[in-house]
């Protein structure tokens, strides 16, 4: 049975390079009716923090990311932790089996220097301790040879023993080192395949080493290329944002983010850009996976959540907007703006012109607060211009009459005003625009228009008429 894992350590938010790690385990782990495993390592006591790890589990399940199995917390599955089980004795015992084994032995410390060894010993250095010194547990590298192993998408990776030196399993704190740890958490959990970043590929040699000596069975390894910048050096903060939780602040849709991270070394289809993961779970296979690294380009991000902002129903898009408002504190929406019926029209109409959530919550900010102010670009070529009265103060006897507020209304009386006042009908529209909006780049001005209400168009036209009247 296929069991994967996904084991972050809580030093941080989830960057979006361990998303896409996750996001290949948990597609392998549903496609073969395995399961899927949150593991986190929070040994390294000085830098694990609870925030981050909350952080990252919030952050997978935002992105749909769901684990199958773990200590039940109040119905649900936690994460396993190793800072638990070192609570447990577990790793001590399994470093101590080594040590009688002979494959791995305790090394002393010098207590002026603890970073100077002065000794090893097959034995427990009880006497060493009394007089100060620290010991940790040193894993023996088989002299002469080489290990290898198969990897999914490279084949064949060899490392000389000689290349190798001597590891420490078990630090003086008794916290285990990361290459012990994960050993004995994957044969533990019976994982079967380690699919991760390529990062970890001169980790290997070590893990494969221990299941060695312990004579477990190797499960299958998948070293993921890495995610660049557009310099091709691997992803960080230098090139910015890199985190789930920073594109969910910037308003862009969990299913657009996995779409689009596993477009980054998966080809889906030969055109296919555009889907949900749901829809392509069955399509997955390791060995489809690029062995290239691949570029992350916030410009094609933005594209696909654009594309899938379009796709959602209407009641999808309200709910990922409330949603978006209430994870950012907009407090001035959250206050003053119901999501109702003319919510939904506002937001049905915007989205046709905005790739994210926090660009839709700017770019319908006119149609629901009234406290906006005119941009300098329409006052300074509409506004201060000679027609700008004609075409207000016609447009509202025109308005103030009209009793069908359709588009279809809206739209016949605003085509009409062109020709019957003899302007061009760009100034025409565009004065109108920015008199109900304070801005010439909105939806469709007649949907604009309609979806105001005729109130609140009334309103605005008699307001822009004042500054034109001065």
């Amino acid at each position: 049975m296929v069991r994967v894992r996904f084991a972050p350590s809580p030093t941080g938010e989830l960057h979006v390079g361990g998303a896409r790690t996750a996001l290949f385990n948990w597609l392998f782990a549903r496609k073969m009716g395995g399961s899927f495993i949150l593991r986190i390592e929070d040994t390294d006591v000085e830098r694990s923090s609870k925030i981050y790890e909350r952080s990252i589990m919030e952050s997978l399940k935002w992105c749909g990311l769901l684990w199958d199995e773990g200590p039940d917390v109040g119905g649900n599955h936690g994460p396993y932790r190793q800072s638990e089980r070192v609570k447990e004795g577990l790793y001590r015992s399994y470093a101590e089996r080594l040590v009688e084994s002979r494959q791995a032995y305790y090394a002393i410390y010098d207590p002026e220097d603890r970073e100077k060894q002065i000794g090893i010993s097959d034995t427990y250095p009880e006497r060493e301790i009394q007089h100060g010194c620290s010991v940790t547990v040193k894993f023996r590298i088989p002299k002469g040879g080489y290990t290898e192993f198969n990897d999914i998408l490279r084949g064949r990776i060899r490392f000389e023993n000689s290349s190798l030196e001597d590891f420490v399993i078990l630090k003086s704190n008794g916290f285990p080192t990361y290459n012990f740890a994960v050993v004995v958490d994957d044969h533990l959990m019976g994982i079967s395949h380690v699919i991760r970043g390529e990062d970890h590929i001169s980790n290997t040699p070590k893990q494969i080493l221990l299941y060695e000596a312990f004579s477990w069975e190797i499960p299958e390894y998948l070293h993921l290329p890495l995610i660049l910048g557009n310099d091709r050096t691997p992803l960080s903060k230098r090139h910015g944002a890199t985190s789930v939780e920073y594109f969910r602040s910037k308003g862009f849709l969990s299913t657009a983010l996995m779409n689009y991270l596993a477009l980054l070394g998966w080809n889906v289809g030969e055109e296919e850009q555009i889907f949900l993961i749901d829809d392509v779970i069955e399509r997955f296979e390791p060995h489809d996976l690029s062995n290239k690294n691949v570029i992350f380009d916030h410009q094609k991000l933005e594209w696909v959540n654009g594309k899938h902002l379009r796709m959602l129903a209407r009641e999808q898009v309200r709910d990922a907007f409330k949603d978006f408002l209430a994870y950012t504190g907009r407090k001035e929406y959250l206050e003053k703006v119901e999501m109702d019926d003319f919510a939904e029209d506002v937001i049905e109409i915007c989205r046709q012109k905005v790739n994210t959530l926090e660009q839709l919550a700017d770019f319908a900010y006119p149609f629901f607060f009234d406290d906006y102010e005119y941009e300098n670009n329409y006052v300074e070529k509409y506004l201060q211009d000679e027609k700008a009265g004609v075409i207000i103060s016609e447009a509202l006897k025109l308005f103030e009459n009209l009793k069908d507020w359709t588009v279809e209304g809206v739209e016949k009386v605003v085509r009409g005003l062109p020709e019957h006042l003899e302007i061009s009908k760009k100034k025409v529209f565009q004065t109108l625009r920015g008199a109900v909006m304070g801005r010439l780049v909105t939806p469709g001005l007649f949907e604009t228009i309609s979806v105001l209400g005729k109130k609140r168009v009334l309103e605005r036209l008699r307001r822009t008429m004042k500054m034109v009247e001065g």
